[in-house]
């Protein structure tokens, strides 16, 4: 793992996943468009995150049993093919079933962060992947950005037009720089699927970082999926563009992304874990403040961003650590566990038409305060503690 193969892989992964973020923003603008209501357009992100669920449970276990420099690539081709037939959608429901479809191929991301683990050095792993999950991060905040900036130049089509050349193109570099990597399970189909959950099942390490995954996307979803609609109206009547900008307001996360992977590797993930979900419970406390005034609500997108991000990246730091052999399937029942808390998230916010922002607040409050709860009862110790990575420095 070159530091130059190590931005290739940051960049590619943060590419695709931004792919299923860039409705975020122009919520307001798709429900004046397709004349539907606030609650019909939230639908569309959550078409988008069963998409991705979807995709992690039936499509990323097939890393362990296909050439994954291939599949990949087979995955970015598709996800621009979506994209442009999203910028072509004459209606609210083909435009869902598009980006449901760019859901379920843009999960070539959760290929690409276990194939990194995999050709990292042992004592570099959780450094290389907290690398690679900054690109992730950064490509999940700044696509909100560049959705909000283009739709403000171009018009909301343009969005995804660009974005379905970027992709395309994308695809190119990825089978130029991806090294071949071939690793079969040596299980048809149907068994590698079974065996996923039975990793599950054999395995409580990974499913109570799971369940972490799931609270920490369900809090991080209740925010992003409304935040257009608060910030679209009174008090702030922002455009497209100004509301993609918020997206930069979170960009500490892709920050502490790269400084939790390098304290994971010094088995810090428990105290980690309990600092996180804390962060997230307060950054919900800060928006509720923010409801009227802008500089609460930024220190509050920054506070979760940092808390969500933190408390991702110490689940991957965990569950990595178990058969190497079956990262992929490992990282399927991880990243389907988060994406189903996103989907319910997204699906529980939609609610915002009743119950405005206060409603957005004590739901994502709760959420948080249950990973809080679950921290604080926790007497397993991590496996970072107990099998720290070859050359760690040992725990303080």
């Amino acid at each position: 793992m070159s530091r130059g193969l190590v931005v290739v892989f940051a960049l590619a992964t943060g590419q695709a996943v931004a792919s299923n973020y860039l409705a975020q923003p122009l919520l307001g603008t798709l429900r004046d468009v397709f004349g539907v209501s606030e609650a019909v357009a939230g639908l569309v992100v959550t078409a988008s995150q069963i998409g991705y669920a979807t995709g992690l449970l039936v499509v990323v276990p097939l890393g362990d049993l296909l050439e994954r420099r291939r599949t990949i690539v087979t995955l970015a081709s598709i996800t621009a093919v979506g994209l442009a037939a999203a910028a072509a959608a004459p209606g609210i429901a083909v435009f869902g079933a598009c980006v449901g479809l760019v859901g379920l191929t843009s999960v070539a991301a959760q290929l690409l962060v276990p194939f990194a683990a995999t050709l990292a050095p042992e004592a570099q792993r959780g450094r290389i992947v907290g690398n690679v999950m900054s690109g992730l991060i950064l490509g999940i905040l700044l696509a909100r950005t560049f959705s909000g900036l283009i739709a403000e130049v171009g018009g909301w089509r343009s969005v995804y037009a660009l974005a379905a050349l970027l992709m395309l193109a994308q695809a190119v570099v990825l089978h130029v720089k991806l090294p071949r990597f071939a690793q079969s399970a040596g299980l048809a189909y149907h068994n590698l699927l079974a065996s996923t959950a039975t990793i599950a099942r054999d395995e409580p390490v990974l499913r109570r970082r799971a369940l972490y995954g799931l609270l920490s996307f369900a809090s991080f979803s209740v925010l992003w999926t409304t935040l257009a609609f608060l910030l679209s109206g009174p008090p702030f009547g922002y455009g497209d563009g100004v509301i993609g900008l918020f997206g930069l307001a979170g960009a500490a996360g892709a920050v502490a992304a790269s400084v939790v992977g390098m304290y994971t590797d010094r088995g810090w993930v428990h105290r980690l874990t309990g600092g996180s979900a804390g962060l997230m419970s307060a950054g919900f406390v800060l928006l509720w403040l923010g409801r009227g005034s802008l500089w609460p609500l930024l220190a509050g997108v920054l506070v979760l961003d940092v808390g969500s991000n933190g408390l991702h990246l110490s689940n991957q730091s965990e569950i990595y650590r178990l058969r190497p052999e079956a990262r992929n399937r490992i990282n399927s029942f991880y990243m389907t566990s988060c994406f189903v808390g996103a989907a319910a998230g997204s699906a529980l916010a939609a609610a915002y038409g009743r119950w405005g922002w206060a409603g957005t607040c004590v739901l994502g409050t709760a959420v948080s305060l249950a990973a809080v709860g679950r921290w604080a009862t926790d007497r397993q110790r991590p496996l970072a503690q107990r099998e720290p990575f070859a050359g760690a420095d040992p725990p303080v």
